[in-house]
């Protein structure tokens, strides 16, 4: 098959005609799902080697590199990994640290395939791996066919049991672990030919794959969502498990209704697998479920992440790489940052609250964690004292980040969300604050302790006669650690 036939046969897996054309066929048609999992592979490496299928599903739908956590949330292993993109959760939920699933939490935080067998049992779901651990423990007993491949036939033997099953059955979820990837690089390295070789193989396995889906009978009545991830990377000299950003790289690459063609997306992560196919299936994400993925189907759009086309490469850092475009201190439109307070000299990058990414700002210093910033997404707020005073300055960290002037109705309460992370060392202190109608600020709450990276939603009653609503976050410190913040809103019912 030529690679331009490859291109337009994934392409015909994803709506052409715009998001709402797109919903308007899914509705007449049968939803289904496919997650492909290729244990340690490297998007860097795939778009290096010659993997047709691979590039052909790009092309037809959405790419969108991500990175995971590391020590102390979890090692870059293989068990955290796959157990968060299936759980839809991170480990700090799913509790899994190694490879020996020792203390998980499956039963309060289920596979995306049992919520599926408990919200619709009449659907079929299937899951195929030729790493046993999944089938065996990650998956649950609900889920109507578990197959663990015997080592002899690796991942041959679990294309051939997917390929048959897309054939033969009528699986609405199926998902399908490839093992090879990761043991050729912890034998060669990622930076091998060996490596790259076996991209190549399992590029064709995915290829017969979504050959099997595309030759489906009752294709055209089908609603497929595609999607191939990985739970971790690789180093060039092989293995994983520690802190760099090539141990820590993800991605999802996925097609399906209302994804657009050759798109590239920042504020994925792996979480969202798990969301995403649920969604797909027309499964409502129950809120008591507590999951951290979100569906890609449905981005929510972020004031932070529209700063990406302004981010800079590095100024005075030395130790993240000079292609690396990941920081600025112009704040998004409406924004403003109040640094009238704030010293002089330091970090250029971390004079005051910077804007940044997970990419830029955890290689500013490495095993800090910074790493287990994980629920921020795409461009984020940072407040990071520690690396400002890095270099001569005078004063002390001051800066407060201020938000927009948000319009609100007087004498009724507001919801205040945003995602947050804190690292703590005394003198240290994060305020968040509210002004009504510009008057003087009000402390909604203070931060003296460390506090793990989440979502807060906070209540604000809104005085009467007031108009509109300014929320700001302000940091003080010394030589001190950092303050995250990311996705700020301000609701009312």
């Amino acid at each position: 098959m030529s690679r331009r036939s490859l291109l337009l046969s994934a392409a015909a897996l994803t709506a052409t005609a715009g998001p709402l054309a797109g919903l308007a066929r899914a509705a007449a048609r049968t939803p289904k799902v496919l997650v492909i999992g290729l244990d340690g592979a490297l998007l860097t490496r795939i778009k290096d080697a010659d993997a047709p299928h691979l590039d052909a599903l790009m092309a037809a739908g959405l790419t969108a590199p991500s990175s995971i956590y590391a020590e102390p949330l979890a090692p870059t292993m293989s068990g955290p990994g796959w157990s968060t993109l299936i759980t839809g959760v991170w480990p700090d939920k799913h509790n899994v640290k190694d490879n020996a699933f020792t203390g998980h939490r499956f039963a309060q935080y289920p596979d995306f395939l049992t919520r599926v067998e408990t919200a619709k049992p009449a659907l079929t779901t299937c899951a195929i791996s030729s790493w046993a651990p999944l089938t065996d423990t990650v998956f649950s007993p609900k889920v109507d066919t578990r197959i663990s491949t015997p080592s002899a036939e690796y991942d041959t033997g679990t294309t051939s049991r997917a390929v048959a099953r897309l054939t033969d059955g009528d699986p609405a979820a199926v998902f399908v672990q490839l093992d090879n990837i990761d043991h050729v690089g912890h034998t060669y390295g990622a930076a091998s030919t060996q490596y790259t070789d076996a991209i190549r193989t399992a590029d064709a396995q995915v290829g017969r794959m979504v050959a099997a889906v595309q030759a489906r009978p009752a294709y055209a009545a089908e609603d497929w969502l595609i999607m191939v991830t990985a739970d971790h990377g690789h180093t060039d000299a092989g293995g994983h498990g520690g802190s760099t950003l090539a141990e820590r790289s993800t991605f999802l690459i996925a097609t399906g209704p209302t994804l657009t063609p050759g798109s590239v997306r920042h504020d994925v992560k792996m979480p969202d697998v798990a969301a995403s196919a649920l969604a797909h299936l027309g499964i409502p994400l129950d809120p008591a479920w507590d999951l951290d993925g979100r569906p890609v189907q449905q981005p929510s759009p972020d004031d932070f992440d529209a700063l990406r086309p302004r981010l800079a490469a590095r100024t005075d850092e030395t130790g993240i790489p000079a292609a690396v475009l990941g920081y600025t201190h112009t704040p998004p439109t409406g924004w403003t940052v109040d640094n009238a307070a704030m010293g002089t000299g330091g970090v250029t990058e971390w004079r005051g609250w910077t804007f940044t990414t997970d990419e830029f700002w955890t290689q500013a210093q490495r095993d800090q964690s910074r790493e287990s910033n994980v629920r921020a997404r795409g461009v984020f707020a940072v407040a990071d004292g520690d690396e400002w005073q890095d270099r001569a300055f005078t004063g002390t960290f001051d800066s407060t980040l201020v938000s927009p002037a948000w319009t609100v109705t007087g004498g009724r309460a507001a919801t205040l969300t945003y995602t947050t992370y804190y690292r703590h060392e005394a003198p240290q202190k994060g305020e968040v604050l509210v002004a009504y109608d510009d008057g003087t600020p009000l402390t909604v709450t203070t931060y003296t302790a460390d506090v793990p990276s989440r979502t807060e939603t906070l209540t604000l009653q809104v005085p009467a006669g007031a108009r509109t609503a300014r929320i700001r976050f302000r940091y003080t410190a010394g030589n001190n650690w950092y303050w995250v913040i990311d996705q700020v809103r301000l609701t009312q019912p």
